[in-house]
This record gives C-alpha cells, structure tokens and sequence, in this order.
C-alpha cells in the first residue's frame, strides 16, 4: 500500500502535501525532531524522533519502499530512498531519480568543499520558494502518488 514520507523539518508544503494525500486516501507520515503542530487529519500520522544528526532521515529511509512517495530536499536522504524503490521528490516538485541522483550528489559535495575553501564565507543562500515552486509541487506530488499506486 502506498504511502506519503515527508521530511518535516523545513518543509514548506507540508499543507499541500496533505491535501493531495487526503485527496488519494493515502496515509501521510510527517517526520521531524519536533516542533510541529499534528493534524486532526486520520490519515496524517506525526512521527517525532529523537534529537540528533540525520534521525528523521534514517526513519524515513528504514520504511520507504516500492511504491511509497517521499517528500525531501535531503540529497543523502533522498538517494537512500530511491535505492529502496520510493520515488521522491523535492519541495519545489523536482524529481530525484535513478538517472540524476548521481550527479546530484556529486554536485553537493562539490558545494560543501567550494563552501569550506572559501575563508570570507561569502556566497549566496540560494533562491527564495515561490508560488511557483509550490505549483509545481502539487502538480508533481499528484502525478508521483498516481504512477505509485499502480
């Protein structure tokens, strides 16, 4: 049975993300180290871990599967999941695959190492979320929750 893993901390369509689960009876599980408010929704379970580096991570990665969706901006996490057969998805509805987590990775490690070298700490913090980010991770929640249910 399908299921809906979202990594809570930071995650600015949590809202969305129940309505489109609730819109296809799919159990939705919201996963941080606290600090969020639950849903009344019965289909919407809270999952608080404990405190510490990467915990919500490794709960979501220790149950996604084939067929579940999750919802993440995590890259490491994000590659553990699709190793286990969840399709998965970023925030702004860009799809983390089989054919561009490689690079992906890649290219975050890559960005760690130009962060540290850099003394003066200058650089961008990347740009804003926008309505259209929010567009069109509706639109690619409801065509990744559809494709997994088949």
């Amino acid at each position: 049975m399908t299921a809906l893993y979202i990594d809570a901390d930071a995650c600015p369509v949590k809202a969305e993300a129940e309505k489109v689960a609730t819109r296809h009876r799919v159990q939705m599980y919201v996963v941080s180290n606290g600090g969020l408010r639950p849903s009344p929704n019965p289909l919407v379970e809270t999952i608080i871990v404990a405190e510490g580096a990467d915990v919500a991570d490794m709960w979501i990665a220790d149950r996604c599967g084939p067929g579940d969706v999750v919802v993440t901006g995590d890259i490491p996490l994000a590659a553990k999941c699709i190793e286990a057969g969840a399709r998965v998805l970023r925030h702004n509805g860009e799809a983390f695959t089989q054919a561009n987590i490689g690079q992906q990775l890649a290219m975050r490690d890559l960005m760690a190492d130009l962060r540290a070298a850099n003394p003066l700490g200058a650089g961008g913090s990347g740009k804003g979320f926008t309505k259209a980010d929010r567009s069109r991770f509706l639109d690619a929640l409801e065509r990744e929750l559809r494709a997994a249910r088949r």
